[in-house]
């Protein structure tokens, strides 16, 4: 398991959360859920919480699936659960996009998730970092919606493939055909809401847990990733 040490809180440009995991049990790192709850509650029933575990998602906790409500309600509510907010939240936030069902705790909540959650050793973030960049030059907008350095798109070359770390990165944003897992970078979104699968990572055990997802929305095979086997 990775154990190099995060740079301490005032090395980073945006704001995060950085919390202690030496006291924690099992922890959790969570793909992107875009508002399915069912799959949501399917994978939480499997990893099975204790009081002292804890899960964090990547943020995109909202829109695009059936019930972008019903998933902050559950997310918000337990104390063994926190996440970064994403590139769909802030579009919450900013106005761009709207969710007729939300209720202001609800925006509340959205408007008060970090950009990053931090422990020694692993980052949190919904997009990723700019591999040629030290983490203290990462802009909000970077770690929110990175892909690729040389622009937003599926065309690659993607960050997580130049990335050396430390620390380990654990992200979503980018859709994958198959979760990735390296020395320095975890990557989590694959595709819930688009049929694929809503996935958890062990962060202790080293270990993916997996439930299917809904196929709630069509998303063209071009802008799913298949990872390099590296």
């Amino acid at each position: 398991m990775t154990t190099a040490t995060t740079p301490a809180d005032d090395a980073v440009s945006f704001d995060h959360r950085h919390i202690a995991l030496e006291n924690r049990d099992d922890v959790y790192v969570i793909g992107d859920v875009h508002g399915c709850p069912d799959a949501l509650d399917a994978l939480l029933e499997r990893l099975d919480l204790g009081g002292n575990d804890l899960a964090v998602f990547v943020g995109d906790l909202v829109r695009k699936g059936p019930d972008s409500k019903a998933v902050l309600d559950r997310v918000r509510r337990s104390p063994r659960l926190l996440s970064v907010r994403g590139n769909n939240e802030r579009k919450l936030i900013e106005g761009a996009a709207s969710l007729s069902a939300l209720e202001s705790a609800d925006y509340q909540y959205v408007e008060s998730l970090p950009t990053a959650i931090s422990w020694d050793g692993g980052l949190v973030v919904h997009g990723g970092v700019d591999p040629a960049r030290s983490l203290s030059a990462q802009s909000r907008e970077d770690v929110l919606t990175m892909r690729s350095p040389e622009g937003d798109g599926y065309d690659g070359p993607f960050w997580f493939d130049a990335y050396e770390g430390p620390p380990r990165v654990f992200f979503g944003h980018t859709v994958l055909e198959t979760p990735i897992e390296r020395e320095w970078a975890v990557g989590l979104d694959t595709g819930c809401v688009y049929g694929g699968s809503l996935t958890a990572y062990d962060v202790g055990n080293e270990r993916f847990v997996s439930v299917d997802g809904p196929d709630h929305v069509e998303r063209s095979s071009e802008k799913i990733v298949t990872p390099d086997s590296s």
